[in-house]
């Protein structure tokens, strides 16, 4: 099944209250009632057996696979379902109400994250090792461009998504989501450049 026909399935299929995964913290439950990434992999054709087993790290990844989205992208959905009043149909549908007006720019930051290779992730760690100083303070300043929500959600899945890299560039790659997301309050950027983007208009090309 193609990533986009299994994301307006899942989408059209959340968008039903009666439907909407209920479970919450896990793929899935003793009964069999799934999560959002539990359903998604559940119609990709896991048997409850595979979906208990699995590590949550996998689950990430294969999720993201099945629906053609980032890593990063796909744990936004397992936090968004996790909430008491969580509307995982957003996730996928209308990421602008969790991630804020440049939320496709912030998707095309972290597809592109997805495609680093390790060499980028060491060059992004070594060059944030240097400017470790200026770079918390450059963090100070795209923690409060990016606003209280959009910038929290965006900063939890970054975390959560424990990219194959250096603690020191996962870092770097979360203040940067941060930069995007506040770019018309910040008059330059410090850790985009890091990633090899001067500015967030650059993503334009790898917007969803």
């Amino acid at each position: 099944m193609q990533a986009t026909t299994l994301i307006e399935m899942m989408v059209t299929r959340w968008s039903d209250p009666a439907a909407r995964p209920l479970f919450k913290g896990s793929l899935i439950d003793d009964e069999g009632c799934c999560c959002a990434q539990g359903d998604v992999l559940r119609v990709c054709g896991w048997d409850d057996e595979r979906l208990r087993s699995v590590e949550q790290y996998t689950a990430d990844r294969e999720v993201a696979a099945a629906l053609g989205i980032s890593v990063t992208h796909a744990v936004l959905l397992r936090q968004v379902n996790d909430r008491a009043d969580g509307c995982p149909q957003d996730v996928l549908a209308h990421p602008e109400r969790i991630l804020g007006d440049q939320a496709s720019r912030v998707l095309a930051f972290w597809k592109y994250l997805d495609g680093m290779t390790a060499g980028q992730w060491e060059a992004a760690r070594d060059a944030a090792w240097d400017a470790a100083t200026a770079a918390a303070r450059g963090g100070d300043a795209a923690w409060a461009a990016a606003g209280d929500a959009a910038g929290a959600a965006a900063r939890a899945a970054a975390r959560d998504a424990a990219w194959d890299a250096a603690k020191a560039a996962a870092k770097a790659a979360i203040w940067a989501t941060l930069e995007i997301q506040g770019a018309s309050c910040l008059k330059s950027f410090f850790f985009l450049p890091l990633f090899g983007i001067a500015d967030p208009s650059e993503l334009a090309s790898e917007m969803p």
